[in-house]
């Protein structure tokens, strides 16, 4: 099997770590109540994914992947910032962001 070198670090060694990564992000979102939790174990999943393209990008000497992980991180931030001021909102009405308790509100 013929593994690629990136900076003295196989290819191999970059999908194990964007797989514990990725399973470390949907055990979170799961498993946990809190929000916040839950968005952090969302960027983490997403973020195992930009370094899995990021790592290919690499190998095929191709920076298409990059350009890509970049919107994607920007997508990424955004929608940070729109779940956070839900939560924020919904933490005044409500003293807590559990998602049991967020789940009985719905109107």
């Amino acid at each position: 099997m013929n593994i690629e070198i990136i900076s003295g670090v196989s290819v191999q060694a970059y999908i194990w770590l964007s797989l514990i990564l990725f399973a470390i992000g949907v055990f979170g979102v799961l498993s946990r109540k809190n929000a916040i939790v839950i968005f952090m174990s969302v960027e983490l999943m997403l973020n195992a994914a930009n370094l899995l393209l990021v790592a290919f990008s690499k190998m095929y000497a191709d920076t298409s992947a990059q350009v890509f992980v970049m919107f994607t991180m920007a997508v990424a931030a955004a929608e940070v910032a729109v779940g956070l001021a839900i939560l924020v909102l919904m933490y005044r009405n409500t003293k807590t962001v559990n998602i049991d308790v967020l789940s009985k509100i719905k109107g």
